[in-house]
């Protein structure tokens, strides 16, 4: 018998599928982190460069507007200190300074107002168009009681509310001295002299300078009572400035000046007396207009704007100015991460709008593959046209992922961790038991495979494997199974040296009256002499063996030629005498021809011929004998079991018929099994049972099949219509 192992180990198949399916999980796991980081840096570049046109619009509807358009073309004035005061390039062609809302309207589009700490504002400016005259325009906001006016012919200004003005330009210094007079229509209009009071008689004021007064009728205190309760206060004054009308006087003038910022104006709105100064602008405090640097609010971190003034055939000009958004700290990065997110690429970056390497988009290679979109833009001011250029930097994209990447990047690593450690954890308190257990049961197995009668039993130490977990059950339960085990085989060498001993006994107690018999019926016409044959070879066939199956299936057969037709006949006639009574067999057989089916042969009765197998003539009949007596068990009674032959070129077919009950379909084959008798093999559900009465050991059948595969033959049985029949198939030999 083949001594069969089992492995000693987990095999490696399951093993290499076992760790292969950790290591999917791990690598899946890491491919889903990289899939949702290329995903989220895709997303992130798509948003950042939707927010930078958003912020390129934003950018172009500030500048369009007045104030926009006041700081596009003062871009210098944000870097100079608010004080001295500076005029303005107002984004009109002039002021309507005689008109106190127009003026004060436009003061506030522009936005072009110095703002004070008492909340005074002050506007100096001059006009975008220099054809509109040489003018610097001033418009303060104050607060003031009521005016003291000043009356034709009186040279002393100290007792009269006035406005001085200083002008510093190109190394001239100029100042008016503006006195309140009250005008016909209500309001005060302020008249400019030149130099400081008291005014020389004669004198006549400037020409060209102008100003106006205006006092709202409601108190800023609600408390106070009118008329001598502050009020709020509009000044608006148009100053001359000689130079700039010896520069208008050019054929070609340059308008405004390029000089203009180092223009000083200063102006003083003072009460009665000398100490009575009700506004300065050189007053500390002052803050800035809007300017473009207040632009750069709009700006995310990585991001720039630059303004370049447009010439002919739309050529631009060196920038105007340039501004940078601030690099906000966007919290800790790990640099492997900040790699990581540099060099993972876009899915989508072949149909990039900004992956142009000459726009420096997204798909640019080498350094540039991280540089930003851009968004461009033309402004239409007074004085020109202008580009805008708005341009992103996907590296700040970058490190506001990364910086958010490093904040979650421990999650994947605990599920990382966590799946190494279900690993391990599995390796060291599973795999290596279940390795142990193996192995221990193949020791087991081995033993109990290799063991005869005089080896020892197996042992199954399971000490290390106990527990209450499912691998300890399963270990102690192998243990009592092989426990039983031993206890069946100690059991079962004892019965086998019983039933050795016994078949010993009998073969010796029969050997001897069966030697006496054969020499009482010697003669060869004695028809007991084949019986006694049969006796003598079926002692010496159970003789020494340990159970009738090892016997039946270590005998030694003699096949020789047999001449079928007389042997059926001979077994038929003498049927009788072994007790069955009724055996029918027509004398003769069918020969077919090779092309007819030998599965269904012609049982018709004709002339005998002699058809010769090669067959033990003993073990032959033993086999139908078996049959006959398995077919008169069950046969209904006074019906008669047929016995016919067919017979074609290769084969001879023995079919043995009685009428009675079918056999159940799965039990056709199990009826030839040792130990299983017909009984029990047709009971209702099927299973059958080993007999263990003397009366039926249910082996008739069995030795039926093993002394027809010893000759080459075989046996079957099959439900007919009316009952059961069985086929014996045996080689026909050629006469």
């Amino acid at each position: 018998m083949r001594n069969w192992r089992l492995p000693g180990r987990v095999p490696l198949r399951l093993r290499v599928v076992f760790r292969g399916v950790f290591l999917l999980l791990s690598l899946a796991t890491l491919l889903l982190a990289l899939s949702v980081l290329q995903d989220e840096k895709e997303r992130s570049r798509r948003l950042y460069a939707e927010g930078l046109k958003r912020t390129e619009a934003q950018v172009a509807l500030r500048l369009r507007n007045p104030t926009g358009q006041l700081a596009l073309l003062n871009p210098v004035a944000a870097q100079e200190p608010a004080q001295p005061v500076h005029p303005l390039v107002l984004p009109f062609a002039a002021l309507d300074f005689d008109d106190r809302n127009k003026a004060r309207q436009a003061v506030e589009m522009s936005g072009c107002a110095l703002q004070y700490p008492d909340g005074s504002t002050l506007c100096a400016a001059v006009g975008s168009n220099p054809y509109a005259g040489g003018f610097v325009y001033l418009v303060a906001t104050l607060t003031a009681g009521e005016l003291a006016v000043h009356h034709n012919g009186d040279l002393d200004l100290g007792d009269v509310h006035r406005a001085v003005v200083d002008v510093v330009y190109r190394g001239t210094v100029s100042r008016w001295t503006a006195p309140v007079e009250t005008s016909r229509d209500g309001r005060g209009r302020l008249t400019g002299y030149a130099g400081d009071p008291p005014l020389q008689k004669g004198v006549r004021p400037v020409r060209d300078f102008r100003g106006w007064l205006w006092q709202e009728g409601g108190c800023i205190d609600p408390g106070a009572t009118a008329p001598d309760c502050p009020r709020r206060t509009i000044v608006s004054i148009r100053l001359p400035v000689e130079v700039f009308r010896d520069q208008l006087a050019a054929r070609t003038p340059v308008w405004p000046p390029p000089d203009l910022d180092r223009l000083e104006v200063r102006l003083r709105v003072l009460g009665p007396g000398e100490d009575a100064i009700l506004f300065d602008s050189d007053s500390p405090g002052a803050s800035l207009p809007f300017s473009l640097a207040e632009l750069r609010a709009l700006l995310r971190p990585g991001e720039t704007i630059r303004v370049q003034r447009l010439v002919s055939h739309g050529q631009p000009q060196a920038p105007l100015f340039t501004l940078e958004g601030s690099d906000a700290a966007s919290g800790p990065v790990a640099p492997w991460i900040a790699r990581l997110i540099h060099e993972l690429p876009p899915r989508d970056s072949a149909t990039d709008p900004h992956s142009d390497p000459k726009k420096g988009g997204a798909g640019a290679s080498d350094g540039a593959k991280d540089s930003g979109p851009r968004e461009q833009g033309v402004i239409e001011t007074s004085l020109g046209r202008f580009e805008l250029t708005v341009t992103g930097d996907y590296r700040s994209v970058n490190r506001a992922l990364a910086a958010v990447v490093t904040r979650v990047a421990w999650t994947v690593g605990a599920m990382l961790l966590a799946i190494a450690l279900a690993w391990l954890a599995i390796e060291i308190f599973l795999i290596r038991r279940i390795i142990l257990l193996t192995r221990r049961a193949a020791a087991a197995s081995s033993a109990i495979r290799a063991s005869g009668e005089n080896s020892g039993l197996a042992e199954l130490d399971v000490v290390e494997l106990g527990g209450r977990d499912e691998l300890g059950v399963l270990a102690q339960g192998l243990k009592d199974l092989l426990l039983r085990v031993n206890e069946n085989v100690q059991r079962e060498k004892i019965r086998a040296q019983q039933e050795k001993d016994m078949w010993h006994a009998v073969g010796h107690e029969i050997m001897a009256p069966l030697q006496s018999l054969m020499a009482l019926h010697a003669a060869p016409g004695d028809p007991s002499k084949r019986y006694i044959s049969r006796m003598q070879q079926a002692v010496r066939v159970l003789y020494g063996h340990a159970s009738p199956s090892e016997a039946f299936e270590a005998t030694q057969l003699a096949p020789a030629p047999l001449d079928i037709h007389a042997f059926l006949a001979h077994v038929a006639a003498n049927a009788p005498y072994i007790g069955i009574e009724r055996v029918e067999f027509p004398g003769g057989a069918t020969a077919t021809t090779a092309s007819e089916d030998a599965n269904d042969p012609v049982r018709a009765g004709t002339a005998p011929t002699a058809t010769l197998v090669r067959a033990d003539e003993h073990s032959l009949e033993d086999v139908v004998s078996h049959v006959l007596r398995n077919a008169d068990r069950h046969r209904r009674p006074q019906t008669t079991i047929r016995i016919q032959l067919a017979v074609d070129a290769r084969s001879v077919q023995i079919m043995i018929h009685n009428e009675g009950e079918a056999i159940a379909e799965p039990l056709l084959e199990r009826i030839f099994e040792y130990g299983v008798s017909e009984p029990a093999a047709r009971q209702a559900d099927g299973d059958a049972d080993i007999a263990t009465d003397g009366a039926r050991r249910g082996q008739g059948l069995f030795v039926a099949r093993t002394y027809m595969a010893k000759m080459g033959g075989t046996i079957s049985a099959r439900n007919a219509a009316d009952g059961v029949e069985f086929t014996l198939t045996l080689p026909r030999l050629q006469s």
